[in-house]
């Protein structure tokens, strides 16, 4: 059963289109993240999902009813703002209750939902503080809390994390993970942090100028992006390409000539003509696995740095930047030449013109 559905939906602005016959289904107990940079559309979507913005064609349904035209509050729908928008003279108490006062909910049935929201949350030592005395986290896990008081289906979230220091997020972004293991309930969430779509994500909709270039689980977005766009914007650091010619399987760069023997699409007999492969700088092998590779070549080590876990290589090869992640006690060096090989079991390869993969 959907739990979502948006249908044929067009939002323009003046002669502006931000929002382009888009089509999506979400499904019942989902946890659907809305990815892409500034100005794709993802948070102009969830707005209109939340009655916030009026579209200017299509439905949208929720539950089976048609919600298009209907008020926010009558949408059944919970919302957690980028901003923590907490009411400072109040106590946390008091700005999980507010909206179901004001409701003029029963206050057995108001206290019951106070206590059950701070149980889940863990913010319990928490209602009797005013906003002022809470932490970052403390504030987002009070802000969550106020969409969970009511009760509702389908929870959106708007850059929750945004304002959080790094740590916070990854800890936060953990306890998000369990809410919903826990709740069941549907859940969209609005990113533009990669590690966040795919840790949460039990789908992701890549979005870029008001239209989806791809839904589907992380590992495919990941693994098999449907276009160059999506290999590019999903990754850190991102994939690495060469434009070159595909020509009786050998893809043609520079004075390199790359077997497509080994590439995972290789059924595709037809392909020839201007194409760009890319290879994950995690799919770039060295040393003795260099060897065993479908393409090897000798690079110079132009830049190095050490992140702890893993160290990322900077070089050149055949004209193109080119990074590779090797392990973080790796000794190399600035300078040095190393031997590196392409496992092209997990490139991608893309056709120079409509980017699309092939």
């Amino acid at each position: 059963m959907h739990s979502v559905e948006i249908r044929n939906l067009d939002l323009s602005f003046g002669g502006l289109g931000v929002l382009k016959n888009l089509n999506l289904d979400i499904r019942e107990g989902e946890f659907l993240v809305l990815l892409g940079s500034s100005g794709c559309g993802k948070s102009t979507l969830l707005n209109c999902i939340a009655g916030l913005l009026e579209v200017t064609n299509g439905q949208i349904f929720i539950n089976g009813r048609n919600v298009t035209w209907a008020e926010p509050s009558e949408r059944g729908i919970g919302m957690v703002f980028q901003s923590y928008a907490l009411y400072p003279q109040m106590t946390v108490e008091g700005n999980l209750s507010f909206g179901l006062r004001n409701a003029r909910m029963p206050k057995a049935e108001i206290e019951k939902r106070v206590t059950r929201a701070a149980e889940i949350l863990q913010i319990e030592p928490l209602l009797k503080r005013k906003p002022a005395a809470l932490s970052g986290g403390q504030r987002q896990r009070v802000a969550i809390g106020r969409a969970l008081v009511r009760d509702v289906d389908v929870f959106l979230f708007d850059e929750p994390l945004s304002n959080l220091d790094a740590k916070l997020r990854a800890d936060l972004r953990v306890e998000l993970k369990q809410l919903h293991s826990r709740l069941g309930n549907t859940m969209i969430y609005v990113t533009h942090d990669q590690i966040e779509a795919m840790t949460l994500a039990d789908r992701i909709a890549i979005m870029r100028g008001g239209v989806i270039e791809q839904l589907t689980s992380p590992d495919e977005i990941y693994n098999r992006p449907v276009n160059k766009y999506v290999a590019d914007f999903v990754g850190s650091p991102s994939m690495n390409f060469m434009e070159g010619v595909i020509d009786g399987g050998i893809f043609r760069v520079g004075e390199a000539r790359i077997p497509l023997d080994r590439y995972r699409a290789s059924g595709r007999g037809d392909m020839s003509g201007p194409a760009w492969i890319g290879v994950r700088p995690e799919h770039v092998v060295t040393g003795d696995a260099a060897e065993g590779a479908a393409y090897a070549a000798e690079v110079p080590v132009e830049l190095v740095e050490p992140m702890g876990s893993d160290t990322l290589v900077w070089t050149t090869f055949e004209g193109s930047r080119f990074r590779l992640r090797m392990d973080g006690q790796s000794q190399v060096r600035k300078g040095d030449r190393m031997r590196i090989g392409l496992a092209l079991e997990q490139s991608s390869l893309f056709d120079s013109a409509s980017e699309v993969r092939l």
